[in-house]
This record gives structure tokens, sequence and C-alpha cells, in this order.
């Protein structure tokens, strides 16, 4: 089933704190590109999260992982649709491990977001594997996780050679 007929069949519940987190407070509605309006929503939480040390960030995001593995799964069975293109909180996690590490500026986040924009669309070999064989949260989550570490990869190696 495609994305657009997927966002038209099944509503979630956006009065369900489960359905809100997993559709990105809102932003995984979007009626074109939710995955991209998705991670954009990932921004502000990002410029708070980037204020952190690094091992608090590492673990916001084991522990946001953890969670988006239940948020994702209980969504998509309570709508019915795998993957159903309105959840974005995977994208959210994704663009967080993106940007691990990286400088503070707007050149490294725009740098970041559009790299795993790139990655989470393109789905090169693990990613697209993983969204077709893996299923349930976990799956629907592991695809962007291997997005943001190859976006991160990119954007690290970016920050060695320019910064």
């Amino acid at each position: 089933m495609s994305e657009t007929a997927s966002n038209s069949i099944a509503k979630p519940d956006m009065k369900n704190p489960v359905h809100l987190l997993a559709f990105g407070f809102g932003s995984g509605l979007a009626p074109k590109a939710p995955g991209t309006w998705g991670t954009l929503a990932a921004v502000p939480p990002y410029l708070l999260l980037a204020e952190l040390p690094l091992l608090p960030y590492l673990a916001i995001i084991l522990i946001s992982f953890v969670i988006g593995i239940y948020l994702c799964g209980r969504t998509s069975e309570d709508l019915g649709v795998h993957d159903h293109g309105g959840i974005v909180w995977d994208e959210f996690v994704g663009l967080w491990i993106t940007l691990i590490a990286v400088p503070a500026g707007w050149q490294w986040l725009l740098a970041g977001f559009v790299l795993f924009r790139i990655f989470d669309i393109a789905k090169p070999w693990p990613i697209r594997w993983a969204d077709k064989q893996v299923s349930g949260g976990f799956g629907i989550m592991l695809d962007d996780v291997l997005a943001g570490v190859y976006a991160w990869a990119c954007l690290q190696l970016a920050v060695y050679w320019l910064g």
C-alpha cells in the first residue's frame, strides 16, 4: 500500500499519547512528505538535546529508540497498517543519530537534515532490506536508525575534511 493510500485509510487518535508521539506531535499528518515534516519537527527537540554532554545525549537516543519500538509498533497495530507513512517517531531518532557530535552551526544541522533525508528516501543496502524484511515496531525504527548511521558517517567525514 502506498504512503498516501495508507494516510487516507487509517487515522490516528491524536488524543492518544502513543499516537501523538508516533505521529511526531502531528507532523506526520502532513498530506505530502510526512517523513520530511517529521524530520523537521525533530529539529526543535534536537536543539535542546544538543546542549547536553555526549553521554546523556546518547542515552536519550537509546531510550527514544526503545520507546519508539513500542510507540511505532502499537500505533501500527492500532491503525492496521504496517509502517503507516505518518508514523515519524523513527525520523526523530534517525535525525538525532545523524547529528551525534556535530559542530554547532546551522550549516551542519542543514547538512545532517539533508543527508538523513537522502538515505531515508534512497534506502541503500542494508536499509532497504531492513525496511522490507524486519517487521513490527523494531522494523519501523531500524531502517531510520540505519539511515541515521549512514548520514552520521558522511557528516563526520565532512566535519573531518571541512571542519
